[in-house]
């Protein structure tokens, strides 16, 4: 009886030690996604040469601490882009006691990137001021130019006639060789120079009748945008073209092979003395006539 009641000893023993163990995992989890909102990492990441970055947001400060711990919940087939979904459904979720952490943690790190940046600004020399003012003006106008090109998408706005090759290649770019989009787009422009001008001649009619679509399509849509009140979005030259009502042009004589307008000066008054000059020459060449007659 002894060993039986010993081995049942044991068996308790371990099942204890088990359910303990268990219980201490599931609080080391617990406490590690807790440690997310209370304890955020600070991101404030600087170059070695180069300006330093601006910190993140309490935001993207929650995404990068939870998407390791997300990642490793879940399975490999689950795409990052899934995660961060998640991650984001989870911050939508919180409560601004939650949120404040990270947003506290982000204001910090704002305050310590402004001494930061106003250290790395004073060592730069003025060559150097005017190259990150010029990299700067450059990143405006492109993303300037990338809202620009979204606004216009979603205003619907007809793509651009496409070209005799952009069509070749759109229809053969599948069968082409190469294994990369470099590669074909080589290939195809090697099959393009090696085409005659009677195959070309197709795509050519269709790039024509292309150009016919556009042009129909661009009427219409600028219409639309005249009748919503966007003609900033219109193209000058249409706007050059149209006669916008009420809208007067000035009627302006022009010469014909200058083109420079004449503007008519009037005659200066002529002088009493320059009359009786003029009157007494004029009578001595019609005495000279007289004479001569005789």
């Amino acid at each position: 009886m002894a060993p039986h009641s010993l081995m049942t000893a044991t068996v308790s023993l371990l099942a204890r030690s088990f359910s303990v163990l268990s219980h201490t995992s599931s609080a080391a989890r617990c406490t590690g996604v807790f440690s997310a909102y209370v304890n955020p990492v600070k991101y404030l990441t600087s170059q070695t040469n180069g300006p330093p970055k601006r910190p993140l947001n309490g935001y993207m400060r929650y995404v990068m601490q939870q998407k390791p711990v997300e990642t490793r919940q879940n399975p490999a087939e689950i795409k990052s882009v899934e995660i961060i979904r998640k991650i984001a459904q989870q911050w939508r979720m919180m409560s601004p006691e939650q949120k404040q952490p990270f947003q506290e943690a982000s204001l910090q790190a704002r305050e310590e990137f402004k001494v930061v940046f106003q250290r790395y600004q004073a060592q730069l020399t003025p060559a150097q001021l005017q190259q990150q003012a010029m990299e700067k003006r450059q990143r405006l106008a492109k993303r300037k130019a990338i809202r620009k090109k979204r606004e216009l998408t979603s205003l619907g706005k007809p793509k651009r006639p496409r070209s005799p090759f952009n069509i070749f290649m759109s229809e053969h770019f599948e069968e082409a060789r190469g294994a990369t989009t470099p590669a074909k787009m080589k290939s195809l422009l090697e099959d393009w120079r090696n085409l005659f001008s009677h195959q070309k001649q197709v795509y050519t009619q269709l790039a024509e009748d292309d150009k016919i679509r556009y042009k129909n399509e661009m009427k219409s849509w600028e219409d639309h945008m005249v009748e919503i009140g966007r003609e900033d979005l219109i193209r000058e030259q249409t706007l050059s073209n149209k006669k916008m009502p009420g809208a007067k042009t000035p009627v302006v004589k022009k010469e014909a092979k200058s083109g420079k307008a004449v503007k008519k000066v009037p005659a200066a008054p002529k002088s009493k003395a320059t009359s009786k000059t003029t009157k007494s020459k004029a009578g001595k060449t019609l005495l000279k006539g007289s004479t001569k007659k005789k």
